[in-house]
């Protein structure tokens, strides 16, 4: 086939040039294997006709052009795509004008993004903006000769689409589920699947719980411009709950903010009105600071949990302000703590907490040094004594730490560090204030790297560590508040302090030793060996004891890591052990992470074993094992599961079950999900979800793999 542009340039010129091409100085391209004149108004163009016309591209087998009246009168099979609005027209022959921009089609589909086909009797286009189909089926849903009827469809007498507003309007329309009709809506108005967000009713959620009883939620989104959005969910269910979900979002300059929460009137607590608010937002200020907030409350300790919503048991709301630069941070916050835990007495809590933190790096004499200031103030509601204690603290810390490499390959490092901190306690009498502490440490650190490339590209890595510390803490009789949880781990096993917070400091001479493997095999796995412990010269009790650093000799802290191990053919592993554990083996913790992807199966697992510590709140024994998992049976079918299981109470805590359903029109989700632990603020709860999601009116969502159909 030969392509007579030439010809067709030609022809065209021969012709008089048409107004609306000459108005908007961009000339139609014709591309045909035969051109011919006919008369002085008439141009044919036969056999694989293309034309090309700002952006827009016509295919047809025969088109005929007559200038007196505009006009193309094509003879199919036509294919018009206009790419800027994601529509593609079929159709078996066409009269149209001569931009193609109006004009009638006869037999024709209209396939929108991609997704959406939409068949009728005849397609008309008026003012290169609306299309007029007349007695019209429209479906995702892939028709072959096979399987002529869709999963679903939509009929309509007319559908007109709206390409500039993007949406398409259905007057008395009958939907469809294989072929049977299951409802009737006289005027239906949906996005098209370009639109990214728009009014409208979202898809309903169905939703079983032994407590509320069956419900359905049916959210409607309404947008407020282009930079807010608001979406209303009634939440209606046989127990007998009336409830609205509410979500409001905003974006401003510099910044955005959102509030999501609901109301509810039920029959679990039917004397009041339940609900909770949660809200975010983050502000960029000027100099580069970030102004940032957050809101937690709830109406009762059972309501988010009841509902399904989180299963946090301390609320947390905040104002902050915060500027990160290379050598410099500052933070600034406030606090607001609430306790909806079973035996938790709030008034007895932290309730209000004020925080100042800079830090400043630079450097001073071939090292880094580090400057840091810290203030915090904590507040609690009970005038009680010791109970009820509130405490102001002010504290100042500075570091210095340089290090050289030696001629046989060592790297020597020294550092030092001075902790300066005031006290002022209010209601506790068992300490003196004001008070002040200081803690000078100084510290001295030999690392030997030793590395080996083997000939098949196998590289080893071994590093041998030796830390020496020595610090002196001038006083002790102060409140711990923010450093009671500790525990040794490979991030802190070299640190001259391993206490989180500021409230203790470690105190005493100590020698750090530990020891690394690391293989890294030309494939991409790699195997990764750390051990270590603490030698300390005096024993000081100042650790709890399962944090496994109270004694002279700690625990063996022990963490194996193998990361994208290749199982052949079934896929990849990566495990991640970290263990403490005495010269008796016994384990004060240990802690085992399992991801396996094997393509089509996806696992993920843990166990957790934690000895009783009282100093740490917890009066017994933990082990636990969880599991998630998703497995994609089929292209179009996919399982989830998920299990916690709590070997002390010898129960389960909770697990749950899914199936989801996925072709290129539609997704239905099944879920299944019980909660079986109970307390004075938690309920066993069963829960049951259903959702069905049509792919192609403005989901967003992308379907599975479909069957090939010609159009």
């Amino acid at each position: 086939m030969k392509t007579l542009r030439a010809l067709a340039l030609g022809a065209l010129l021969a012709l008089p040039i048409p107004a609306p091409l000459l108005a908007q100085g961009v000339p139609a391209t014709l591309i045909a294997d035969r051109i011919s004149v006919a008369g002085d108004n008439m141009l044919i163009a036969e056999g694989a006709v293309e034309v090309l016309y700002e952006g827009r591209r016509m295919r047809a087998s025969r088109i005929a052009y007559d200038q007196s009246t505009g006009q193309l009168a094509i003879t199919g099979p036509i294919t018009l795509v206009d790419p800027e609005s994601g529509v593609i027209l079929v159709a078996s022959e066409a009269e149209l004008s001569d931009d193609l921009r109006d004009g009638i089609l006869l037999g024709a589909r209209m396939v929108l993004d991609r997704q959406l086909q939409l068949a009728a009797r005849s397609i008309a286009r008026r003012e290169g903006r609306y299309t007029e189909l007349d007695r019209t089926v429209a479906s995702s849903c892939q028709v072959c000769a096979a399987n002529p009827t869709p999963l679903w469809e939509i009929r309509a007498a007319r559908v007109v689409h709206d390409e500039l507003e993007r949406q398409l309007y259905f007057d008395r329309a009958q939907f469809r589920v294989m072929g049977i009709p299951v409802a009737y809506i006289p005027r239906l108005r949906l996005p098209d699947p370009t639109v990214e967000r728009t009014s409208g009713f979202l898809a309903p959620r169905f939703r079983t719980t032994n407590t509320l009883g069956w419900g359905a939620k049916v959210p409607y989104f309404l947008t407020l411009g282009d930079h807010a959005d608001l979406t209303l969910t009634p939440y209606l269910s046989s127990g007998r709950t009336r409830t609205l979900d509410w979500r409001y979002r905003q974006a401003v300059r510099g910044g955005q903010f959102s509030f999501e929460g609901a109301f509810s009137d039920d029959n679990l607590s039917p004397d009041r009105l339940r609900g909770y608010i949660f809200g975010s937002g983050r502000f960029d200020m000027p100099a580069g600071y970030v102004l940032s907030f957050g809101i937690e409350t709830v109406s009762d300790s059972y309501y988010l949990q009841d509902y399904d919503i989180s299963d946090q048991d301390r609320l947390t709301s905040f104002v902050a302000l915060n500027r990160t630069r290379r050598d410099e941070h500052f933070g600034a916050r406030v606090l607001h703590f609430r306790s909806i835990r079973a035996g938790e007495i709030n008034a007895e809590q932290p309730t209000v907490v004020t925080e100042l933190d800079w830090q400043r790096r630079l450097d001073l004499w071939g090292g880094i040094a580090t400057g840091r200031f810290n203030a915090h103030t904590h507040y609690r509601p009970s005038a009680a004594d010791i109970t009820g204690r509130d405490v102001a603290r002010a504290s100042a810390s500075a570091e210095w730490q340089r290090s050289w490499v030696l001629p046989n390959g060592m790297v020597a490092t020294t550092a030092a560090q001075s902790t300066f901190d005031f006290y002022a306690l209010r209601q506790d009498s068992t300490m003196e204030s004001p008070q002040g502490r200081a803690t000078p440490a100084v510290g001295v650190e030999l690392r030997w790297p030793w590395m080996r490339n083997d000939p098949n590209g196998v590289t080893h890595v071994i590093e041998p560590v030796v830390q020496i510390v020595g610090s002196r803490v001038t006083s002790r009789n102060l409140p711990d508040e923010d450093s009671v949880l500790v525990e040794l781990d490979e991030g802190n096993l070299f640190a001259l302090d391993r206490f989180p917070g500021w409230d203790r400091n470690e105190d005493g001479v100590r020698a750090n030793v530990g020891l690394s493997y690391t293989r890294i095999d030309p494939s991409g796995w790699q195997l990764g060996l750390a051990v270590g412990r603490v030698i300390r010269m005096n024993q000081r009790s100042q650790f709890p004891d399962g944090s496994g650093l109270n004694a002279t000799l700690s625990d063996w802290l022990v963490v194996a890591d193998l990361t994208n191990f290749s199982l052949g053919g079934r896929g990849t592993v990566s495990i991640t052990n970290r263990a403490l554990f005495d010269e008796g083996l016994s384990f004060s913790r240990n802690e085992l992470r399992l991801l396996w992807d094997a393509g089509r199966l996806d696992l993920a697992t843990s166990y957790l074993h934690l000895q009783p510590d009282a100093d740490q709140g917890r009066d017994r024994a933990v082990q636990e094992w969880a599991l998630d998992a998703a497995w994609r049976v089929t292209a179009n079918w996919e399982a989830q599961a998920n299990w916690r299981y709590d070997f002390e109470a010898d129960q389960a805590q909770r697990a749950g079950a899914g199936l989801r359903w996925r072709n290129e029109c539609v997704t239905v989700d099944l879920s299944l999900s019980r909660r079986f632990t109970s307390s004075t603020s938690v309920r066993p709860t069963t829960t049951f979800g259903l959702s069905v999601d049509l792919i192609g009116f403005g989901t967003g969502q992308a379907g599975a793999r479909s069957r090939a159909c010609a159009l």
